[in-house]
């Protein structure tokens, strides 16, 4: 190394303590003399350092110690991050506390240089792995979910605060006291040059996101696709297996992993569901390791399902508290989060140095040795048929429908081009359920690009012999012109026909038409007569229209108590909507008594949903501190978030607060 890069390094070392040091006298940080602690104990060797447990004065509490190999302008750099990322989360109860900072002067250890050394939170369970080895036995399903749902929690709360984890694996989550502690914001990383570099990186496979094994490059030889939230929830799924299996994935005594298990892994291998699993769970950690990031739910999404499993279950949940340290969060800005993505980017870095030859030797070898099997396409087209009618009937979006028609080939381990080939070859006239399908998979572009025309063609061909989606989508492609010229008459021909057979999805169309004059005469009270039918059919679109229709008095009688009821309704089933409008319920006491907390409650899961006015709701909320304490970052957030999906509201509010500001 020259003079000069010596020199450089040693500056950015410098700059770096100095801004400890600095935190140190503005208290920012806790300062902890050493010399006041004892009985120490080592705990932990990582990559990074060793880890120790000790008793702070006479306390009888324990405390761990984390301390570093090297302090150099790395790892100093990643002290900052660690202590930056712990300052905004820590106030979670499932993320690990950092309670400040301690350091070695020279005169206390060898060298001639300080050593910081990080006072942190202590975990008794130790790691998640060892916990599970050591107590697995004793839990019950309740202790599961409940386990389950506080590290998802735990994620979700650095996701709301801008943090990826990227690092996700049951040897870097602790247990203390039977609770989930998330630890570990990126000092794992540094690996360095230890004897089992390789089998410890083989060890995080499988919670590895196979989307990131893509090697794949830009114009700037960067690998197109990085760690992000999404990856997070595929490690979040396999840990959610973990927690049902009591063992890693893919362990077998005495084995470790290999990089033909990466390669797998790429092309679908998952965990087999252990026997007596709940299907509701089952489903829950099966979307989540989704090979595809966009089939993956956000991880809002599996704290909401988790947490209605934990209701059901009676266990006591709390919900933590937002922190807002702004002076905290002025760090040096050199800081790169692309730097701190632990052993899973190292892991992924070294499969990607494997040159094309040995891939490709492993990659046939898995091929010969994988077995193929006879499937029934017949049954297979029937029951995604049958999916979709159901899940029209409950009022699913779009995007949920499709997601889980692709979740149902994916669970059945049948590739969706197989299935595609299959229909494109089997377009027997007596089979409209293939010739549906086929039209599906060109309408909503699965596996092969859109083709509107296409699908409206198979549509056509599969409603003129009676079949009731086709009709249903026949409706949906002339109310939009998709496909064909657009004729809203004929959409509410076309839906009403699915209507008058029971299709609930149909009737709330229909509903729809005549509430706002739609192909048809404006009809408030035929609106009524279709959205109580639909409603009645168990459609949860239906049942927040309802209540509308009693909030306002549209066709009926005006009735705020059947209008709650009705968005209560309509939320318990997950319509986006609906929940929004129980939020609005809650807020201005429709129907129900003011509860501004239940309205923040409410409005945050639906915008967390994706729902644009829950969105501006929650900024108005976060504005005025309505139900929440006032922030006027988080309300800009979720303006910025409504705005972005085309809501004028939001536009008009980020231009008047840009206007004020200025």
């Amino acid at each position: 190394m020259s003079d000069n890069k010596q020199k450089q390094n040693s500056e950015n070392t410098n700059e770096w303590i100095n801004w400890v040091e600095e935190a140190i006298v503005k208290e920012h940080l806790k300062f902890y003399e050493y010399n006041q602690f004892s009985n120490f104990q080592q705990i932990g060797v990582g990559s990074f350092g060793i880890v120790y447990r000790a008793n702070w004065k006479n306390l009888e509490k324990h405390l761990a110690l984390k301390s570093f190999f090297s302090l150099d302008n790395i790892t100093v750099k990643e002290i900052v991050r660690e202590l930056k990322i712990q300052r905004k989360v820590d106030l979670h109860d499932n993320i690990i506390r950092c309670h400040g900072i301690t350091k070695l002067e020279p005169e206390n250890h060898h060298g001639n240089v300080i050593n910081y050394m990080l006072v942190m939170e202590y975990a008794d369970g130790g790691s998640l792995r060892n916990y599970l080895k050591n107590n697995f036995s004793k839990l019950t399903w309740n202790d599961k979910y409940l386990m389950a749902y506080q590290l998802s929690s735990a994620v979700s709360y650095l996701h709301v605060e801008g943090v990826v984890h990227r690092d996700l694996h049951s040897s870097n989550i602790l247990v203390h006291q039977n609770t989930i502690k998330l630890a570990d914001f990126g000092l794992s990383k540094r690996i360095g040059a230890s004897s089992n570099f390789q089998s410890k990186l083989f060890g995080m496979v499988p919670y590895v996101d196979p989307k990131s094994f893509n090697r794949r490059r830009n114009s700037n030889n960067n690998q197109m696709y990085s760690l992000n939230e999404k990856s997070d929830v595929y490690s979040i799924g396999v840990l959610l297996w973990e927690l049902s299996s009591g063992q890693p994935p893919f362990y077998a005594d005495g084995e470790h992993y290999d990089v033909s298990l990466i390669l797998e892994i790429s092309q679908g291998l998952r965990e087999t569901v252990v026997p007596d699993t709940p299907d509701e769970y089952i489903k829950i950690y099966t979307k989540c390791w989704d090979g595809e990031p966009n089939n993956r739910p956000t991880i809002f999404q599996v704290v909401d399902w988790l947490k209605v499993i934990v209701t059901k279950t009676d266990i006591i949940i709390e919900n933590p508290q937002l922190s807002n340290n702004k002076e905290f969060d002025k760090i040096p800005s050199s800081i790169n989060n692309s730097e701190s993505q632990g052993e899973l980017s190292r892991l992924i870095n070294y499969f990607n140095k494997m040159s094309t030859k040995e891939i490709y030797a492993i990659a046939e070898s898995y091929k010969q040795e994988k077995l193929s099997t006879e499937i029934d396409f017949n049954s297979i087209v029937y029951e995604v048929n049958d999916l979709i009618f159901k899940l029209l009937n409950k009022g699913v979006d779009w995007q949920l429908l499709e997601d889980n028609v692709i979740d149902y080939f994916n669970n059945h381990n049948i590739n969706l081009q197989e299935i595609y080939n299959w229909l494109l070859n089997n377009q027997n006239q007596n089979n409209l359920d293939s010739i549906f399908l086929l039209g599906y998979f060109d309408y909503k572009g699965i596996e092969i690009s859109k083709n509107n025309e296409k699908a409206f063609n198979l549509f056509i061909n599969a409603s003129e012999k009676n079949h009731i989606l086709a009709q249903y989508f026949v409706g949906n492609c002339y109310e939009y012109g998709n496909g064909t010229a657009k004729n809203e008459k004929l959409a509410f021909e076309y839906y009403k026909k699915s209507a008058n057979k029971s299709l609930s999805r149909g009737q709330t169309q229909i509903g729809y038409f005549y509430e706002n004059g739609i192909g048809v005469k404006k009809s408030l009270k035929k609106a009524f007569y279709w959205y109580e039918k639909a409603k009645n059919n168990g459609n949860i679109i239906a049942m927040h229209n309802l209540g509308n229709c009693y909030r306002n008095g549209m066709g009926v009688k005006e009735d705020e108590n059947k209008a709650f009821e009705l968005f209560k309704q309509s939320a318990e089933g997950e319509y986006l909507d609906g929940i929004m409008m129980l939020g609005y319920c809650y807020e201005n006491g429709i129907g129900t008594k003011i509860n501004m907390q239940k309205a923040f409650e409410f409005y945050q899961k639906s915008a967390n949903l994706g729902d644009m006015l829950a969105q501006y709701n929650l900024g108005l909320m976060y504005e005025f501190g309505k139900g929440i304490i006032k922030n006027k970052d988080k309300a800009n957030y979720w303006y910025k978030k409504s705005a972005k999906q085309g809501y004028q509201n939001a536009k008009n509010k980020l231009e008047l607060l840009r206007k004020n500001k200025s």
